[in-house]
């Protein structure tokens, strides 16, 4: 047999709504109904301590966007706070059933969108426990219905020598699962957040398992977004030869930290078609999955790849969901 490097699969672990479809299920049908060409929205905030303001802030752009035609919002990871340290990082965190939570969702069904709420800070059941959080990426449905929840896999424990010191696995249980590709009507939409980027192995599982849409809802760092965000975003969109979706913190988030910024779309040739300028607000792109499928029909580089010399990166249904 051929050697295989296998990424862990699990499906959404919450369902609000019951009856819902498939993650697996037609988009093209959806995608349709919308026209050829399904309008998204990316957002780009700057995060602070306080929730209420951060909320209000978020809430007038996913308006902005609905009254646009956007079909899906996009927000970037800690669109519900930046905490000044781990403490109050903790302090703040809720579960998927608590207040702000509903509120999005109420937010999402008022507005008829898509939400991609790219970095929650989630209290899980393990919260009482470990006395740690997940950084959630959240996908909610028109209806306000929780779609899928991503933990990121990957946590950001850096140290650049008088620059930037993080280390969130202090505080943070690592994700144990990735999400298959959820059926929206922009296309088939993998999950993942912000340090998960630098991984392509991920992008890659999500990718075989029929994704059109990359997202990466991130809270980049200055010297790192300077150096390496854009080259990556590109890069993942090449690989793939999916559309990648950047959501961005930018800017003074408290006295202690400043975000890159920079929130884009990558097309499927690795072309940015849409950037944020300087602070808060949106970008707009198409999604073109005709154009997709004719970059993937010139440069066939699915078919291409060396199996038997370096084995598939594929994700692995659980043992539960067989």
């Amino acid at each position: 047999p051929l050697p295989r490097l296998s990424a862990v699969l699990r499906f959404p672990l919450h369902r609000l709504c019951p009856g819902s479809r498939s993650p697996l299920g037609s988009h093209r049908a959806m995608a349709a109904a919308l026209g050829p060409k399904p309008l998204v929205a990316v957002g780009q905030v700057t995060s602070t301590p306080d929730k209420e303001q951060n909320f209000s802030g978020c809430a007038a752009l996913v308006r902005a966007a609905a009254r646009r035609g956007a079909c899906l919002v996009f927000l970037p990871e800690g669109f519900d706070y930046i905490g000044r340290d781990s403490a109050q990082t903790l302090s703040l965190a809720e579960s998927l059933d608590g207040e702000l939570m509903a509120r999005y969702s109420a937010l999402a069904r008022d507005c008829g969108v898509w939400l991609s709420l790219g970095g929650f800070h989630e209290r899980g059941a393990d919260w009482p426990s470990t006395q740690r959080i997940y950084n959630c990426h959240v996908l909610l449905d028109p209806k306000g219905c929780l779609a899928a929840a991503y933990r990121k896999t990957h946590l950001c424990d850096v140290e650049l020598e008088g620059r930037v010191t993080m280390k969130e696995s202090s505080f943070t249980n690592p994700g144990t699962e990735i999400v298959p590709p959820i059926s929206t009507p922009a296309g088939m939409l993998g999950l993942s957040i912000c340090y998960d980027l630098r991984f392509p192995e991920i992008s890659l599982a999500l990718r075989q398992a029929g994704a059109e849409i990359l997202t990466y809802p991130s809270a980049f760092t200055f010297p790192t977004g300077s150096a390496h965000w854009e080259v990556l975003l590109r890069a993942r969109a090449i690989e793939t030869q999916c559309y990648v979706v950047a959501a961005a913190q930018t800017g003074r988030n408290h006295e202690g930290r400043v975000s890159y910024g920079h929130t884009l779309v990558a097309d499927p040739w690795g072309s940015v078609v849409a950037q944020c300028s300087e602070g808060p607000g949106l970008c707009y792109a198409e999604i073109d999955l005709e154009y997709l499928r004719r970059v993937r029909r010139e440069i066939p580089v699915q078919s291409h790849r060396r199996a038997d010399l370096y084995g598939i990166v594929r994700l692995q249904p659980a043992l539960s969901a067989l």
